[in-house]
């Protein structure tokens, strides 16, 4: 799932090249990731890319009339949610055949932007379509974008501090909950966890003080880091990239890099995160909630 940093990372690749250019064309292969209907996704073509951002995991791409055309309204905003597997495929010589619509291929969307013949695809793979788009007047349409916590890197060490003392939630779910803080998703909790040195069962309200100081500078340290990394990176190159940068995220059975031990891994639903028992369990090997469940 790309988070933060990789959001961040393809904001700026597309702000690049798309900012200060016409949308000439949108192409909609699949209808069931478009979540609004007013403004129509028609009403794009002819606008020009103003800005492309970010809130929290959402790409924010704000487009005005310009002096071409386009709609009259002053502000439409294309807002996507790549959720677990999505991903934005970015081209120089962008198809100008239509994706077609219900087509069992990973294209979702087709943006045709930045210079005569570029775009990107907006795309999904696997079968659990979660991928989502909208086009508003304002982000607060968005009942998603509404609902979300404050951005992570915006939260101040008070603030933190007091929003773990109120909730006796695990805290690898507090920093994933995105109504509560934005931005965080299950590989980089992983990532701050570990570098904090805390269990991911441990739960928010019995941290100390200190722990939380560690938790709030791993959590900054983590997130600065990857998108630094990330920065000025091809967005075809930034899934690798990102994968070279994780400590335990996705490495179940390799040895931490910090003290040699074998990563481990917890497995729940259809999800899974990783840790390390030396590092941050004190040596206890969690349970393994599927697993426990097979050998019943």
């Amino acid at each position: 799932m790309p988070e933060l940093p990789e959001v961040a990372a393809i904001a700026e690749f597309l702000d690049d090249r798309a900012s200060g250019f016409p949308v000439r064309r949108v192409d909609v292969a699949s209808l069931a990731v478009l979540k609004t209907a007013d403004p129509p996704y028609v009403s794009l073509t002819d606008r020009v890319v103003e800005s492309v951002g970010r809130i929290g995991k959402y790409l924010i791409i704000r487009t005005t009339p310009g002096t071409s055309g386009g709609d009259g309204e002053p502000m439409i905003i294309l807002v996507i949610h790549l959720s677990r597997a999505g991903w934005v495929r970015w081209s120089d010589q962008l198809s100008q055949t239509p994706p077609r619509p219900g087509g069992k291929g990973p294209i979702a969307l087709r943006v045709h932007c930045g210079l005569p013949g570029e775009g990107f695809d907006v795309t999904e793979a696997g079968t659990q379509k979660r991928l989502a788009v909208w086009i508003v007047r304002d982000v607060e349409d968005v009942d998603r974008i509404a609902s979300l916590g404050p951005d992570v890197m915006s939260l101040s060490r008070d603030d933190f501090g007091k929003m773990l003392g109120e909730t006796s939630a695990r805290i690898k779910n507090v920093l994933t909950d995105q109504r509560v803080m934005a931005g965080i998703g299950n590989a980089y909790s992983d990532e701050i966890l570990h570098t904090a040195q805390l269990s991911p069962f441990a739960t928010a309200k019995s941290l100390s003080p200190e722990q939380i100081d560690t938790l709030y500078a791993a959590m900054h340290s983590v997130l600065t880091d990857a998108t630094a990394r990330l920065e000025g990176r091809e967005v075809a190159r930034l899934k690798s990239e990102k994968r070279t940068g994780l400590r335990v995220h996705a490495r179940t059975g390799l040895p931490c890099p910090v003290c040699g031990d074998t990563i481990r891994e917890v497995s729940f639903a259809d999800r899974s995160f990783q840790y390390c028992p030396t590092c941050q369990t004190g040596g206890k090997v969690l349970a393994d909630r599927r697993m426990s469940r097979l050998l019943k």
